[in-house]
């Protein structure tokens, strides 16, 4: 494996990073638009990658785009729309054979940029439009996405206390926006934002794979060469370091299980040895089976179906979850802050930090053994301006010490806590998977 990152400049806001890894047979190459998170556009930008992957000017029915793909040797086409703090990441990638498995010695890479980049730089819009079906059906699936996220109950606490966390900031908008948004849509709302996305957008393209990147970096070098772009800046807001009073929220609902989500600050963080510091803390407090909240909360004192931490870098947040009685929800919370001082005052053993620290590098070592994996591990790099490689990120959490987890504890703050509270006297029938 090439461990380095290959990254050139191909226009104006436009870039090409590569990796290569030849125990793969694949290649996927991935064009993600990088714009940061409005309200007025997150709807309307959430539809445009599925949109998108629906076909292109030379492709405009799904009958020649499957026949093209066919042609690749079976290529694949993804889309998706993601979040990386105030950003908003929507992405179109292609998956296909490396080159010395054509038959007839063809550049399979090449035709997969020069199709990649005809979907996300020549789309199927006419009249000003997309087409009317795709649109209609893809403004449907967003819709669903959308409204399922309040049937996922503890995927649906987290993001409810991180928009408290964070509100009236650009933290606080949800990646697909919407309902009421998206019912407003039209093809021609969606053609609109679309070229103003492409004009303004930061754009980067990876290839990982066992190939060269070569063929792909010339296709799309040739294409974008051909727009006159205007790539906006972006300027994040200053991360909040420290937590004031705690914003508290309860909301009953009709639930068997109750669930409560914690949002924690996590103080300042001002190199990376600061920051693996932190990281190494979340997995010992709570990222692990055998972390202090699990051994402690949930085993010794069965105050919770589950109980987790995770900790976001990009937004120095901390979040705890946790599915629980209604009634034991005190009880269970005063144990998540009695955990968190205990690792804050060094009350936790030589072994389990050594667990932690095994647990998360053993996360970090699986990261190369999947393209998609690798995608959006170089894709964060990029995203934070660094280019740290996995080997390399398990050689700083081998260097953090005890101290510096303790002292990384201390400056945790407590900001939000949410309490999605199941109505009193209903039925307390288990929840499937409330022993995640």
């Amino acid at each position: 494996m090439d461990k380095d990152l290959h990254r050139a400049r191909l226009a104006e806001g436009v870039y090409f990073s590569s990796i290569q890894d030849r125990k793969f047979k694949h290649n996927c190459i991935s064009v993600n638009l990088i714009t940061p998170l409005e309200e007025e556009t997150v709807t309307t930008n959430a539809i445009l990658p599925y949109l998108l992957r629906r076909g292109s000017k030379k492709c405009p029915d799904p009958t020649q785009l499957e026949r093209t793909l066919c042609e690749l040797y079976g290529a694949s086409l993804g889309a998706d729309t993601g979040k990386s703090g105030e950003r908003q990441i929507l992405s179109c990638s292609i998956v296909g054979i490396d080159d010395r498995f054509a038959l007839e010695g063809e550049s399979v890479s090449a035709g997969c940029a020069r199709l990649l980049g005809e979907i996300v730089l020549e789309p199927n819009i006419t009249g000003g439009a997309f087409p009317e079906e795709d649109f209609r059906l893809e403004r449907q699936n967003l819709i669903d996405t959308i409204q399922a996220d309040i049937n996922d109950k503890r995927a649906y606490t987290v993001s409810q206390c991180k928009a408290l966390m964070c509100e009236g900031h650009r933290l606080a908008i949800p990646k697909y926006g919407w309902v009421e948004k998206a019912e407003q849509l039209t093809p021609q709302m969606a053609a609109e934002q679309y070229r103003r996305l492409i004009d303004t957008a930061q754009v980067e393209i990876i290839f990982i794979g066992c190939g060269s990147p070569d063929g792909a970096r010339e296709e799309f070098a040739r294409l974008f060469a051909a727009l006159e772009r205007h790539p906006a800046p972006f300027a994040p807001e200053p991360v909040v370091e420290t937590a004031g009073a705690v914003k508290e929220k309860t909301v009953e609902m009709e639930i068997a299980q109750s669930k409560m989500a914690m949002g924690f600050r996590t103080g300042s963080i001002p190199d990376k040895a600061a920051m693996d510091a932190v990281k190494l803390m979340a997995f010992l407090y709570g990222g692990t089976p055998f972390s202090r909240l699990f051994v402690h909360v949930r085993e010794e004192k069965s105050l919770c179906y589950y109980c987790a931490a995770r900790f976001d870098q990009v937004t120095g947040i901390l979040m705890v979850d946790i599915g629980v009685e209604r009634d034991d929800q005190p009880a269970a919370r005063a144990a998540i802050l009695e955990q968190l001082a205990a690792v804050a005052a060094g009350d936790f053993s030589d072994e389990e930090l050594a667990s932690a620290r095994l647990s998360y590098i053993n996360s970090l070592r699986s990261v190369p053994d999947g393209l998609s994996a690798q995608e959006s591990w170089y894709l964060g790099q990029i995203l934070r301006g660094t280019q740290f490689t996995p080997e390399e990120e398990v050689e700083a959490i081998a260097r953090v010490d005890r101290e510096a987890v303790i002292a990384a504890a201390n400056q945790v703050t407590l900001d939000t806590v949410y309490f999605l509270a199941a109505k009193p006297g209903e039925n307390k029938e288990k929840e499937e998977g409330q022993h995640e």
